[in-house]
């Protein structure tokens, strides 16, 4: 693990995105609230908080952090038929918060796949990327969209 005692504390952000894509039925399935299992983005959601708080023990050589804010954004993209993800992890510290953000992102998407399997086993998860980050030595980060 990288020694990061005399890095200086700053505001550190990140943000990171997952798509899933699914036939419009699974979609209108989960936007009309019929899954037998229950609230699929409500729960996708808790699984990618809890997985950004988790990340050290998940990514070999992550720190352990206190995060001061998580959020897992879910939205329904109709037109495309697809869901997207996009996961805020911040605090004040002496490293980055990507790949807690990139775990809360894909973690929310694989949860989604977990509870639809049963009825698309072919959903893709895709676009796993880091959107944005502050703070740091490296200074920030803003990624091109399409």
């Amino acid at each position: 693990m990288v020694d990061v005692s005399e890095k200086k504390i700053s505001t550190r952000e990140a943000v990171a995105q997952a798509i899933v894509k699914m036939h419009e039925s699974t979609l209108a399935m989960i936007l009309e609230g019929k899954h037998h299992k229950g609230d699929v983005f409500a729960t996708a959601r808790i699984a990618g908080i809890q997985a950004a708080k988790r990340t050290w023990e998940l990514i070999p050589l992550c720190h352990p952090l206190l995060l001061s804010k998580i959020e897992v954004d879910i939205q329904a993209d109709i037109d495309h038929s697809q869901v997207i993800i996009r996961s805020l992890c911040k605090l004040k510290g002496q490293t980055g918060v990507e790949m807690e953000a990139l775990v809360a992102a894909s973690t929310a998407a694989l949860t989604i796949y977990d509870m639809c399997k049963a009825v698309q086993k072919d959903m893709i998860i895709s676009e796993v990327r880091l959107i944005s980050k502050t703070g740091g030595k490296s200074g920030d980060f803003k990624c091109h969209e399409d």
